[in-house]
């Protein structure tokens, strides 16, 4: 019987990368808000299915949660940006980027602990590079990646010993359409030939999740090679 890995965000982006990077190896449940596309990707993959629900509504999350009796990978891709100047954002701008990025993150990992720990499986964050260095313009996002970065140093230092995996992984610029609307909101031209892939990324959680029983990596940083 193959693991099984729940991934977030999974229709697009670094999600389906990830998604098959994973795919010859678990059966998937690939999560996102219920789409054609999020169902038409997991017919192109061996053993996968859509997961669909809104991971900012608790309830349907915890329905949704239930129907999960075997889980040895949970990986955390959902996320937004909102770029702008910390004077003008709203409390609306940080309740959003928060419910997403930290708030749906801890809800869902609460909800399939009890299936991780069974399984002695791995959760893996997809962070940023704004969770380890916030810049102008980028304080919202930036905070609730940091918080994100403290949620899974809290996480591992709890569950390491009962054998539970946590890796915060932690790209630079990736050429995705969630990049795009990024560069939009900066202003600046888009330059997929300074980015990293993908692809990258999810070779990278796939090292994470099929290490070796006796190694643990806690955290990773990758960026785009120099040009």
């Amino acid at each position: 019987m193959s693991p099984v890995a729940l991934i977030t965000g999974a229709s697009r982006g670094i999600g389906a990368a990830i998604a098959r990077s994973l795919a010859d190896t678990h059966e998937l449940l690939l999560g996102g808000r219920e789409s054609d596309a999020l169902t038409a990707f997991a017919g192109s993959l061996p053993n996968a299915r859509a997961w669909p629900v809104d991971l900012t509504d608790h309830a349907a999350l915890a329905r949704a949660a239930s129907g999960v009796d075997r889980l040895d990978v949970l990986v955390h891709s959902a996320g937004m940006t909102e770029l702008g100047n910390i004077g003008d954002a709203t409390a609306d701008v940080w309740r959003r980027t928060f419910d997403l990025n930290v708030f749906a993150v801890a809800e869902l990992t609460r909800l399939l602990l009890p299936a991780l720990r069974s399984a002695k499986g791995n959760v893996v964050l997809i962070n940023s590079g704004a969770g380890l260095r916030a810049n102008p313009n980028w304080g919202v996002y930036a905070a609730s990646k940091f918080a994100l970065h403290a949620f899974g140093d809290s996480l591992r230092a709890e569950e390491e010993r009962g054998g539970l995996r946590v890796t915060s992984v932690h790209p630079g610029r990736v050429d995705t359409d969630m990049q795009r609307g990024v560069r939009e909101q900066e202003g600046g031209e888009y330059e997929p030939q300074y980015y990293l892939e993908a692809e990258s990324v999810g070779r990278a959680v796939a090292a994470a999740v099929l290490a070796g029983p006796d190694a643990h990596l806690t955290d990773i940083v990758i960026r785009p090679r120099a040009h």
